[in-house]
């Protein structure tokens, strides 16, 4: 095997060029799980640990700039109050020794249904930033996985990072799994509320061949919520959107859960979802 540590985003571009099959490590909580279970064989691994600005991140107006190589320790200590859906969820990643080495491009390149940190990706309309020899390019969030752990990356292409807004008012995530904690989803969602502009936003993890977002509840509580005034929720109004949202997913049978639980299980987390971002929308207003 060749092990391959560039200093610079352009020298592991090159690499990645001259080496399109070189498998990827940074975390390597994902990638040396599956080769030490013999699911992965590779002949060439390009490690980009040595590039210190892939573990970076920074503030740019409205947007943050998150490294690739930024691990979930660093997201749930440094962006809780900037990215605090991005920060929940990055909280539920393994155990603490997994969160500082995990990267949140390694949720994306597993391209994972399941990735905790993709739901928030979603919900807040993060771009991902590609780049290779041939020069950079970004994809949104909700269109960068296409199936079960495929994406759009292409074979010389590498992930520089992600940008996605501030938190812009309440925002939340929730997952459920068969214990509490060091847990893969069986269902997870990500909401965030952004009263000025008067939308809702909503991603789904574990629900769908990819994570998903439900486009037609957030246009249902972007109508409903009484953007103008103080008053509760309507009556029914977050029972409908959580209904619309397990209406947007199309989960499956498998060993960790059924698809009808998985239905109901998104269903009630959205119900809640919407009651707990509103009530912290009224505590602000107060």
């Amino acid at each position: 095997m060749r092990f391959l540590k560039p200093g610079t985003v352009a020298e592991a571009c090159a690499l990645k060029t001259e080496y399109p099959d070189a498998l990827v490590i940074a975390g390597g909580t994902d990638v040396m799980v599956e080769v030490n279970f013999g699911r992965a064989d590779p002949s060439v691994m390009l490690d980009l640990t040595g590039i210190g600005e892939l573990a970076e991140w920074h503030a740019s107006g409205d947007d943050v700039h998150i490294g690739a190589g930024l691990t979930y320790s660093r997201i749930v200590a440094e962006l809780g109050d900037a990215l605090p859906a991005l920060a929940s969820a990055s909280r539920t990643v393994g155990s603490v020794q997994i969160r500082n080495r995990a990267t949140l491009a390694g949720n994306l390149g597993t391209a994972s249904p399941a990735g905790d940190a993709l739901p928030p990706l979603l919900a807040a309309d993060a771009t991902v930033e590609l780049v290779s020899s041939r020069g950079a390019r970004t994809v949104s969030a909700t269109e960068f996985c296409v199936a079960p752990g495929r994406s759009v990356l292409q074979r010389d292409e590498l992930i520089a990072g992600v940008r996605i807004a501030r938190r812009r008012g309440p925002q939340h995530f929730a997952k459920v799994g068969p214990r509490n904690a060091m847990v893969i989803a069986v269902a997870s969602i990500a909401t965030t509320m952004d009263p000025a502009n008067r939308t809702v936003a909503v991603g789904c993890g574990a629900v769908a061949p990819t994570p998903v977002r439900a486009r037609a509840a957030e246009e249902f509580a972007a109508a409903a919520l009484d953007w103008d005034g103080e008053a509760a929720l309507p009556r029914g109004t977050a029972a409908e959107f959580g209904a619309l949202v397990a209406d947007a997913c199309s989960p499956i049978d498998d060993v960790r859960s059924g698809a009808r639980y998985r239905k109901r299980a998104i269903e009630v987390l959205a119900d809640r979802a919407l009651r707990r971002m509103w009530d912290e929308h009224l505590r602000r207003v107060a």
